[in-house]
């Protein structure tokens, strides 16, 4: 009796766990109410009932299972909604989905046209929900498929276009609006009037031409080549043409869906809370929508005006919305000609004809013998010119592209072609010429300059003052160094006149360099003197290496270094003054950082980042700061910030772009994970300490050394925590919460998470950054960030150590805290 309870019991457990596993599949006896899913085998996709937005009607749809936004990607009755929870789908005998209300009423049904003895209803890992046989469940012989009617959404693998057989035509169909899935305004579609091309339409006019496929992307829309993740191809044949896309990695997520605002929209999702990043948006300019410059004219968004009329035509004075007309008539005889055209996207095909297998002369003698044939082309560019595609009509819709793989040639009056092809030769001369006397000046110039450098060098020789390497003894060894400066060499009795002998009320800040003094010269400009203490942990290499860094750079956010004195065993740095101190003055203090609103920080961390992409990109060497921090920007007159102490930095040369160390400097909470770990550093190591030095900009608090009640997390770990969840403004500053600019604050702590992931190839350039700080481009979403934990890495924080050092993989860490 024990045994059969306990196998009792055991049937009932396996079938608990049967029903309440995830089902993929109904059969005819099953069905889906409101509350039920099904789910693909893989969980990707999920099926079920759902209201759009703020609606209350409820529809059958599909959506990513996983997607924290529930992406709708098909709907099945889009034009006719449920008004409550009643519905339930099923399968019949005939094998028909059917929708059906609380009065049995039909709501929505699939046109099945096929038949299958025992049908099933399953939803595939692709998205695709199939009827099919059910002793056919291992083929792709189904009854009826989603993926045969898109509603604005296509996903990987899934075709759009025309079956010939069949007389169906794929399309995507927008929204009405986020609430309402109803057909709106806009569709996507293969067109096959000619040479295939993707078209998006607004009602029956024409909104955005992709182009014609060349083997390697569309003419017109270079944001579909394919990638590392994304591969696309115009599959054309007797029984059909359609175009489809896969991913390379399946961890991806890709699909590309018509806006209800008329934008066709590629997104990507990777997984997780982070949602869709956006990766093209078309169309994107003024140029892109359809016919904007009329016949035979080219659109330019970096010219003004936009349309210019092609060589050989000119303006069409009766009806100048028309484009343009031919300067000279075609003779339709054998004295016309051709004339090449590079860089443009591809007229509209629409009227074309085609060949595949013809040879691109060949193609030109086709449409050189017909009067009617105003351009060829050919089809495809991937294996060399093949194929052959012709215009018979007006020109239409061509776009200036930079990254057009095609040429298109025009018939021309032969008269036309002769000067066209004359001018062009003479703009080529003339081209050629003016490189020739610019190099040559540039030289003569180059040349000129060395000669008075010689010359300059010669006088002043036996004046200037020159860095000497100190001895062991500390005394100033007296040979020359190979790094002499024409930098002024200040004496140093201008230098303690101007501080009062280093008076104490001078004293404008201490660190482990030593100080940092308020001086006046005798022609009362202001000076900040850095004077380094004898035991300063800021050496003599340093001291040199801030000397000849920052003597070379000239840029408005970085401090300007006026001169420096080395007599009488002292090492003294000359800098302009900074009226308004660094900014750690203000922003770590709670009264202080009111006079810094939210306007003022934007313009300082903008600042910051100019300053940087100056010295990783715009000076002679590249150069890493390797110790960016709030204490080390100096805010003048403006409060514009100036980037200050090089005495750290390093610069590369050539193709250099990281180096390696085995002694690390800096300050903690600052420093990258592999500069720390590895004793790497890079200019991604600087990108680190700008998202950190962000962050406290953003918060007012201090990364290392910050403390939350709730967690051990530091400054990064927390504000990942809150953009995690969503809620990133209660990392604001209370101070500037009145003055912030919600889009430009949440977009700051945004680029931020980014510069500090762990990963370095991670991070932005900082020339990404300030176009992610200035445009409304999605952006990625930021992986976590190193050093989530700070007490993980440094041990104990309580320790108020100004010079600590670690030992990690056989480095030494020197902290310089602060300098």
């Amino acid at each position: 009796m024990e045994a059969f309870s306990l196998l009792l019991l055991c049937f009932s457990l396996l079938n608990l766990i049967a029903f309440c596993a995830p089902r993929d599949t109904i059969n005819t006896l099953q069905s889906i109410g409101d509350g039920e899913t099904l789910v693909s085998a893989d969980e990707t996709f999920a099926l079920g009932f759902f209201s759009p937005g703020t609606s209350k009607n409820r529809y059958v749809g599909i959506w990513y299972n996983k997607d924290p936004t529930k992406a709708i990607v098909w709907v099945a009755n889009r034009e006719k909604p449920l008004t409550d929870s009643s519905g339930v789908l099923k399968v019949n005998t005939t094998g028909i989905l059917v929708l059906l209300d609380s009065n049995n009423s039909l709501i929505w049904s699939s046109n099945t046209t096929g038949s299958a003895r025992n049908p099933v209803a399953k939803l595939l890992n692709s998205g695709n929900f199939v009827v099919q046989d059910d002793s056919n469940s291992d083929t792709e012989d189904f009854v009826w498929q989603s993926f045969d009617y898109p509603g604005d959404t296509i996903l990987p693998g899934q075709k759009l276009g025309r079956n010939f057989a069949t007389g169906l035509n794929r399309r995507t169909i927008s929204w009405k609006s986020s609430d309402d899935p109803s057909p709106g305004s806009f569709s996507y579609q293969v067109e096959i009037d000619g040479y295939p091309q993707l078209v998006l339409r607004e009602g029956t006019t024409k909104r955005f031409r992709f182009g014609s496929w060349n083997g390697i992307q569309f003419s017109g829309g270079p944001q579909l080549k394919n990638d590392s993740v994304f591969r696309f191809s115009i599959i054309s044949d007797e029984e059909e043409v359609y175009s489809v896309f896969w991913l390379v990695d399946s961890s991806v997520h890709q699909r590309v869906q018509i806006t209800s605002d008329g934008f066709c929209q590629r997104a990507s999702w990777s997984g997780g809370n982070t949602g869709w990043i956006k990766i093209s948006h078309l169309p994107v300019d003024y140029c892109d929508y359809y016919g904007n410059c009329g016949a035979y004219a080219s659109c330019d968004t970096n010219r003004f005006p936009m349309c210019n009329c092609l060589d050989g035509f000119v303006q069409n004075t009766t009806d100048s919305s028309s484009g343009c007309v031919r300067r000279t008539s075609l003779s339709c005889n054998h004295s016309d000609g051709f004339v090449k055209f590079s860089g443009l996207k591809l007229p509209d095909t629409e009227g074309t004809r085609f060949n595949r297998s013809m040879r691109l002369e060949d193609c030109r003698i086709l449409c050189w013998n017909d009067c009617s044939c105003m351009a060829y082309a050919a089809l495809d560019v991937s294996k060399g010119p093949n194929g052959c595609l012709l215009w018979f009509g007006n020109l239409i819709d061509m776009k200036v592209m930079s990254a057009s793989d095609e040429d298109i040639y025009i018939k021309m009056a032969g008269i036309e072609v002769e000067a066209i092809e004359q001018n062009r030769s003479t703009k080529s001369k003339k081209r050629k010429l003016k490189i020739i006397i610019a190099v040559s000046c540039v030289l003569s110039f180059g040349i000129l300059i060395l000669c008075l450098a010689f010359i300059i060098y010669g006088w002043k020789k036996p004046h200037k003052g020159k860095i000497k390497e100190e001895t062991e003894s500390g005394a100033i060894n007296s040979h020359h160094d190979e790094d002499d400066l024409e930098l002024p060499l200040f004496d140093m009795c201008t230098i303690t006149s101007a501080t009062s002998n280093f008076s104490s009320d001078n004293i404008l800040g201490t660190g482990g360099f030593g100080s940092v003094y308020k001086g006046i010269l005798e022609n009362g400009r202001e000076i900040a003197v850095k004077r380094l203490s004898q035991n300063s942990s800021q050496g003599l290499q340093e001291f040199k290496n801030e000397v000849m860094h920052i003597a070379k750079l000239q840029h408005r956010n970085l401090v300007k270094l006026l001169g420096y004195c080395i007599q009488a065993g002292e090492r003294i740095l000359i800098y302009e003054f900074m009226r308004n101190k660094s900014l750690d003055f203000f922003i770590f203090d709670c009264e202080k950082g009111k006079l810094l609103d939210w306007p003022k920080r934007f313009l300082i961390i903008n600042g910051i980042v100019r300053g940087l992409l100056y010295l990783h990109q715009d000076s002679r060497h590249r150069i890493v700061h390797r110790d960016l921090k709030a204490g080390n920007i100096l805010l003048d007159d403006e409060l514009n910030p100036r980037i200050s102490d090089f005495g750290l930095a390093r610069s590369f040369v050539g193709n250099e772009n990281q180096a390696n160390t085995r002694h690390i400097v800096g300050t903690y909470g600052y420093l990258s994970p592999e500069y720390i770990v590895d004793g790497i550093y890079s200019t991604k190591s600087d990108v680190y300490s700008f998202g950190v030095l962000v962050l406290e900009i953003v918060s007012g608090k201090r990364n290392r050394g910050f403390i939350h009640i709730d967690h051990n997390f530091n400054l990064l770990g927390h504000a990942w925590t809150l953009f995690s969840e969503g809620k990133c403004l209660q990392i604001v500053d209370p101070s500037i919460k009145d003055s912030i600019h919600l889009p430009e604050v949440l977009r700051s702590i945004h680029v931020s998470l980014l510069c500090v992931q762990r990963n370095s190839e991670d991070r932005p350039s900082m020339s990404c950054v300030l176009t992610m700080l200035s445009s409304e481009w999605a952006l990625p979403q930021p992986k976590k960030p190193g050093f989530f934990i700070e007490r993980d890495v440094v041990g104990n924080r309580s320790s108020s150590s100004n010079n600590k050092l670690l030992s990690v993989n056989n480095l030494t860490v020197t902290q310089v805290c602060p300098r």
